[in-house]
């Protein structure tokens, strides 16, 4: 077809296909005379029959094309269109079958974390964070700062419910780039996922670093602090690679030993401080509190929009939701939530009872010291090796919790599937461990080894990822109302918790306005890599584009191939299959799921599947609605397939196996409260109401 002329219509009909239509059906007239039945019906005969459309003849080794003019001027667009689809009848071999019941087992068995163990892989973390909120919120609250976590640590109860019925709602890995990506679009979920993988860097490299800094503190190491940090990044690393489950038990015995630790160190300043009386605390509140009344709510609310960060960690426990035992998400929540009340609350009021003020302020490891003040040097170094094992922990918690992401972002196509390779002997995701640990170790270098500006960062980017769970649970309810769920969070609670993540941001903001760059240079620099990855192929569109701008390209001999080249990798990354799968024959349902497909997925090959049931046997015009849709996008070759088994975990996945092609590439549309399966079971993504 000639690009460089305008379109004539009667031209271009000319020049395609011919036309087919289906022989319409024999008829007869109910009284009179028989009619000819190639005439149009009557009135009467009208209700009976099926209004017949024409449709270009199919060949499979043809593509569709169009009239609209190309956007390339010397070379062709072919590659832009895609085949034409077909009408597939197809039984799950005995191999799928016995795949899928693999998979529904495998999901099951997954499920190896308990309340405790799972409360231990987020635990070092919510309340390992104690050793470096507590010298921060002391910094700004001053002799208030009690009062501060203690306000901060209650603020979490708005949180709780909300993550609980985000959790029933959808028990996937992930979370909550799962949760977004179920009720929104897939851009704003990789918005998400830039948030969770930089918080998780944060959590290993603060952890790492601040472990280093607490063991150089207290005695003299032949080599510098951030060589410390390291080391433990790569022994964790190891530990890691040994697998979730021994992750977990080994995560459990550290959160056991920061417990006694903790508790023993309450234990002896309560003691010192019943033996010195409240002379020293009398005297920290008369010279340290505020002169005004303004002055005391301004300390006490920026002690508040710090102290959120002694609850570090939290935000990691729905990643691996998955993992978890159906029915102890809750008490995992509840777990976490009330010893950092108790820890955070008693530990800050016992420094203030029995420490100066000065020294609280002056002193790099405020834990160690109320130890030594308490109950000696023996106390002190006990803690400090707390501090060393539970901080590590830490390190472990986001190292788990980026590989869940990981995971997640594989099976969507948005990072090569190269993620999911596991060790022969443990099964751990080694690439995406060395993968997350060697991003931390960048973002740590290029913050020059400062465990400053790595802190500041992270105050942020924890409270941006603590608001993704009302907004999610905002858009599930307004997208997905009719998702089962329990328990359900009143609406006010959910704007409640959105209002205030954006005053402690501002709030942290203004304590020190530098930690806005650097949360947004590695915010933003995480954003550009996953809108690449994610848009291959348009991306190479963009380079076929430029390369068609210079016609002297396509004679030189070094250049020639490159168009071909380009188109070949454009089709290999488009070839990938997607499904989606319907319930009945509406065309308008189909077409907003296939546009969903189109906005957010990278194919050219998407396969309409019908479930058959015997009872109710396929619907009627879902077949002639097909081939329709089939000819309304000629980007994409649009299948039919019809499947002859009932809808459930074991066929879905079964059919993901004859077609090779990951559940979470399987897109329904909202269940109801009578749908007889969970959206985690089944492993597919909700696009649609």
């Amino acid at each position: 077809m000639d690009w460089d002329s305008p379109p004539n219509a009667e031209a271009d009909v000319s020049d395609m296909e011919p036309w087919i239509a289906i022989e319409p059906i024999q008829r007869a007239s109910v009284s009179g005379p028989d009619i000819d039945a190639n005439s149009p019906p009557t009135f009467l005969e009208s209700q009976f029959d099926v209004i017949l459309r024409r449709q270009r003849k199919r060949r499979k080794d043809s593509i569709k094309v169009t009239t609209v003019p190309s956007r390339f001027l010397n070379l062709s667009n072919d590659f832009e269109f895609a085949g034409w689809g077909s009408v597939i009848h197809t039984k799950l071999t005995a191999e799928d079958e016995l795949a899928g019941m693999k998979r529904v087992t495998t999901l099951r068995e997954q499920k190896v974390l308990g309340q405790f163990t799972a409360t231990a892989l987020a635990g070092n973390a919510v309340l390992g964070s104690v050793f470096y909120a507590l010298p921060a919120v002391a910094a700004v609250a001053s002799v208030y700062s009690p009062i501060s976590l203690l306000t901060a640590a209650l603020a979490l109860f708005l949180w709780r419910p909300i993550m609980e019925e985000l959790g029933s709602a959808l028990p996937i890995t992930g979370a909550p780039y799962s949760y977004i990506l179920n009720v929104s679009t897939k851009s704003f979920a990789l918005i998400g996922a830039s948030l969770l993988l930089l918080d998780f860097s944060s959590t290993a490299v603060v952890s790492a670093a601040t472990a280093a800094s607490y063991l150089s503190a207290e005695v003299a190491l032949p080599f510098p602090s951030f060589v410390g940090a390291i080391i433990v990044l790569v022994l964790f690393t190891i530990i890691s690679l040994s697998g979730m489950k021994e992750s977990a038990r080994l995560a459990l015995a550290v959160l056991s030993l920061h417990i006694v630790s903790m508790v023993a160190l309450i234990v002896a300043s309560s003691v010192h401080w019943g033996r010195i009386g409240n002379a020293q605390l009398e005297q920290n509140w008369h010279t340290h509190s505020a002169s005004s009344g303004s002055e005391v709510a301004r300390q006490i609310f920026n002690g508040f929009c710090l102290g959120m960060l002694g609850l570090t960690g939290f935000e990691c426990t729905p990643s691996y939701i998955a993992k978890i035992k159906p029915g102890r998400f809750p008490l995992v929540l509840r777990n976490l939530h009330i010893p950092a009340i108790m820890l955070n609350f008693l530990v800050m009021t016992l420094l203030m009872a029995v420490v100066p003020m000065e020294k609280v302020l002056a002193a790099e490891n405020v834990l160690s010291l109320l130890a030594e003040v308490s109950g000696g040097r023996w106390l002190r170094i006990w803690v400090v090796v707390d501090a060393i094992i539970v901080l590590c922990g830490g390190v472990l918690t986001g190292i788990v919790s980026a590989c869940e992401l990981f995971e997640q972002l594989a099976h969507d196509r948005v990072i090569p599937a190269v993620f999911l390779t596991p060790l022969p002997f443990t099964g751990a995701p080694y690439i995406s461990v060395l993968s997350f640990v060697g991003f931390s170790g960048l973002v740590y270098a290029t913050t020059g080894a400062s465990l400053a500006i790595v802190s500041k960062m992270f105050s942020l980017v924890w409270l941006t990822v603590m608001a993704l769970f009302p907004i999610s649970l905002l858009i599930l309810k307004f997208n997905r109302g009719r998702l089962p769920r329990s328990p359900k969070t009143p609406l006010t609670i959910v704007l409640l918790t959105l209002a205030l993540a954006p005053t402690v941001f501002v709030g942290n903001i203004a304590i020190d306005p530098s930690t806005a760059g650097y949360f947004c240079a590695y915010f933003f620099a995480i954003v550009i890599l996953f809108a690449a990855t994610q848009n291959k192929a348009k991306l190479l569109g963009t380079l076929y584009w430029l390369y068609d701008q210079y016609p002297l390209l396509h004679r030189w001999k070094l250049s020639r191939m490159w168009g071909s080249n380009l188109i070949s990798k454009i089709a290999q990354m488009k070839r990938k299959t997607v499904c989606v799968l319907v319930k009945s024959d509406e065309i308008n349902h189909i077409f907003h799921m296939i546009m969903y497909v189109r906005r957010n997925e990278e194919t050219s090959y998407l396969k309409i599947v019908h479930f058959v049931d015997d009872e109710r046997g396929v619907p009627s015009e879902l077949e002639a609605n097909a081939k329709i849709l089939d000819e309304a996008f000629p980007e994409i070759t649009i299948d039919l397939v019809m499947v002859r088994s009932p809808l459930e975990p074991s066929t879905v996945a079964a059919l993901a196996h004859q077609l090779d092609i990951p559940p979470s590439l399987m897109f329904i549309s909202c269940p109801g409260a009578h749908f007889p399966y969970a959206v985690g079971d089944l492993g597919t993504r909700i696009i649609t109401r």
